[in-house]
């Protein structure tokens, strides 16, 4: 392979990226507050759920992210709405407000827990300060959203809704010098178990894994893993993050901001504590 092959920008978002569904619960009046909307993952999923007609706060601490976020949206000439709302993730009241101001804009019925960050160190190397702020933005505050939203969802006509979570391939196994974010993914699938066995079969609770995606976070944590692991970029992308897939290609934020899509749609009513793995091969296969 040569660099020419992988092209490590984000791709734009266009509104012919998104999956769109006939659902009922796709209006105007149901609300989805997703976290991490500034960027990424977060802010596809953001926009892919404003495209599919629902009302969208996106929390996050990145307030001109959220902006530009709200622009996208507005470009994509989304049917739904989008509010951005600054927020602290590591923050109780924060949480809780954000939940609130979702409240305010309609029914609270979905929730997309998807703020993410990385830090490359092995075990005996890694600040403890950088574990412990990695796991309440990618742990606590997943569990506090779901406390904060999991009453309005019930308080809904019919209690339908649902609390997704974003995991990883490193929600299932473990590769070296990611102690912090492997905690944390497999974390989020115990949580997601939990809500589910207290939802009562309307209130969903369901994880999303998927192999490495073209997000900033990831474009970042190449050069960090290069060094750690004494290794060129390039060795970096085909050996570790591509080495173990079939598929030999990074999936863009918008392809997994099409899985909440369709978890949060009636179509997946039957994802209940379970996880939607899309890795391309990753965990299911070995050579």
């Amino acid at each position: 392979m040569t660099d020419s092959e992988f092209d490590l920008s984000a791709p734009e978002l266009t509104a012919a990226d998104f999956l769109v569904l006939d659902d009922p619960h796709f209006t105007a009046d149901t609300v989805a507050l997703v976290t991490g909307a500034a960027s990424g993952i977060g802010r596809a999923t953001a926009v892919a759920l404003a495209a599919n007609g629902l009302t969208v706060v996106g929390a996050d601490v990145d307030a001109n992210g959220l902006d530009e976020t709200a622009d996208i949206a507005a470009d994509c000439d989304v049917p739904g709405t989008f509010h951005g709302v600054e927020t602290d993730l590591t923050d109780d009241d924060d949480i809780e407000a954000v939940v609130d101001a979702a409240a305010e804009e309609g029914e609270v019925r979905f929730v997309a827990n998807i703020a993410g960050m990385q830090y490359i160190a092995s075990i005996p190397e890694f600040p403890m300060e950088q574990y412990d702020r990695l796991l309440d933005v990618m742990l606590r505050a997943p569990f506090k959203a779901a406390q904060a939203a999991m009453p309005h969802i019930r308080a809904t006509d019919d209690g339908v809704g649902a609390v997704a979570n974003m995991s990883s391939v490193h929600g299932h196994y473990a590769t070296k010098d990611k102690p912090a974010y492997i905690t944390a993914k497999h974390g989020l699938r115990g949580l997601t178990r939990a809500i589910a066995a207290e939802g009562e079969g309307t209130l969903r609770g369901f994880s999303i894994s998927v192999g490495y995606v073209l997000t900033p976070l990831m474009v970042d944590q190449i050069e960090d893993t290069a060094a750690e692991r004494g290794i060129d970029e390039q060795a970096v992308i085909e050996d570790v993050m591509l080495g173990q897939a079939r598929t030999k290609e990074m999936m863009t934020p918008a392809e997994v901001a099409n899985l909440f899509v369709f978890g949060f749609s009636g179509h997946a009513k039957h994802l209940n504590g379970a996880d939607l793995l899309f890795d391309g091969g990753y965990t299911h296969t070995y050579e």
